[in-house]
């Protein structure tokens, strides 16, 4: 089975510019891989670190050592090392992201936020939000919401968008911050079977999972991120 993903020996700390440039470290000797088809999920107590180590290997967050490394067109590029173009491109084809949070450009209908990773990629408009149509229903967005700005919408009805965006494409890596979180228990089982059939698609997720019962269902495996702390080494 292939493994698309590789976190070999990752190291992150932050500097407080504001307190005399102490390092404050977050993550140290991180090791851990993702196969095709299977969701690993992260896990320990709030602020261990699991968010900050998601957006490591999106690429969002620099780190000081090692290496995350993204299997993209027949070869790996490692996130940690890889230019900015490098990243963007191994985004729009490769590495997929649903957090908690939308952030889209304002007065966007939110169809066409959940087309746009499909058009930016070379889609048909037309057929980008006829998708892009089919996934809002599907997660049961009113019909009547679809062309206008999330901007506007509840949490759960951004995280509804949110989650149709990031499922949207066909990206090999999918990672997943939270996605159930502001959801009710219909919309999470949708999720629940989404993600099932991405993995039955071959798609690598890694994700972060507050909800027991989801994680429990969608868990192939459970790292402990507290496993990773400099702070418990330390102790």
């Amino acid at each position: 089975m292939a493994t698309p993903l590789v976190v070999s020996e990752v190291a992150k700390s932050f500097t407080m510019h504001l307190r005399d440039g102490i390092r404050l470290p977050v993550v140290s000797s991180v090791n851990f891989s993702v196969k095709a088809g299977e969701c690993v999920v992260l896990g320990g107590p709030s602020g261990i670190g699991k968010s900050s180590l998601l957006k490591m290997v999106y690429g969002n967050y620099g780190v000081d050592t090692g290496q995350i490394l993204v299997e993209h067109e027949g070869q790996f590029v490692d996130l940690a090392t890889a230019d900015p173009r490098s990243v963007l491109a191994v985004r729009r084809v490769t590495l997929g992201y649903v957090s908690q949070f939308l952030r889209v450009v304002p007065r966007v209908a939110a169809v066409d936020v959940v087309a746009e990773p499909l058009v930016a990629d070379g889609a048909i408009p037309a057929v980008a939000r006829e998708k892009a149509e089919t996934m809002l229903a599907r997660l049961n967005l009113p019909r009547e919401l679809w062309q206008l700005p999330p901007a506007t919408f509840s949490g759960g009805e951004q995280q509804r968008v949110n989650i149709a965006r990031g499922f949207i494409t066909d990206h090999r890596i999918l990672l997943l911050d939270e996605p159930t979180a502001s959801l009710d228990a219909k919309n999470r089982e949708i999720v629940v079977d989404m993600i099932a059939e991405k993995k039955r698609a071959g798609v690598a997720l890694l994700g972060i999972f507050h909800d027991d019962d989801v994680r429990v269902r969608v868990a192939d495996r459970v790292i402990d991120v507290s496993a990773f702390s400099p702070r418990k080494a330390a102790a």
